[in-house]
């Protein structure tokens, strides 16, 4: 999944992205308020971690400016900001959730699930669907209670999927997600990892929708 991360502060940003990319994260980096709201305007964000005190256009004015918009990606705020009225403006602007700094890495962590995982409609950390079961606390996937030995790029595909069941997920979408935009990707990059996740899944979790993209259905026989 693809964050993005706005931060004026390098040496948070440093841990933050840090802490994503092992959780498993592609993350971008803004620094500067309008450059961020440009970039949550044209680019599909599975979240977006907004800090409020940002140069050029502060975080509450992008914030409002993307809901207005029709932007609905998730945003959690990070701020040092502690006022409990400013955090109510926030919640009102249209964020899902709040952490003031300073914060442990693990719980932005947590938070992000969260979010993510209500803006799918899902209320907990492990998915089963049919004999696939995701933890997503533990990076895990289990077919039938035995773990699927998955790199981190095999489970990024299986958690997108899964996150995202029951909608049709183009191959354009699969690869803004799950590559850095400077990965050189082979045009057929993400047929190849489908291939091999379900080879190792062994079970028909992954649909393909021809000319159109791939599907996890919510529910599986």
């Amino acid at each position: 999944m693809r964050i993005l991360l706005v931060e004026d502060d390098q040496t948070t940003a440093k841990v933050v992205i840090s802490a994503l990319r092992s959780a498993g994260y592609i993350v971008d980096h803004e620094t500067d308020g309008k450059e961020a709201w440009f970039r949550g305007e044209t680019e599909g964000y599975a979240a977006v971690i907004l800090d409020l005190g940002l140069p050029c256009m502060d975080g509450l004015s992008i914030l409002k400016k993307w809901r207005d918009g029709g932007q609905d990606f998730p945003v959690l705020i990070l701020t040092a900001r502690g006022d409990w009225n400013e955090r109510v403006e926030g919640i009102d602007a249209g964020a899902d959730d709040y952490l003031p700094k300073p914060f442990q890495v693990q719980e932005l962590l947590a938070r992000l699930r969260a979010i993510l995982r209500r803006s799918a409609g899902q209320s907990a950390p492990v998915v089963t669907i049919g004999s696939v079961r995701l933890d997503t606390r533990q990076m895990t996937v289990d077919v039938d209670s035995v773990p699927v030995h998955l790199s981190p790029q095999e489970y990024r595909l299986v958690r997108y999927l899964i996150h995202h069941a029951g909608r049709v997920v183009s191959q354009l979408e699969l690869t803004e997600q799950l590559y850095a935009q400077d990965f050189e990707r082979d045009s057929n990059a993400v047929e190849v990892l489908i291939g091999r996740v379900r080879k190792k899944l062994g079970v028909d979790l992954i649909k393909t929708r021809r000319g159109f993209g791939y599907i996890v259905n919510k529910t599986e026989s």
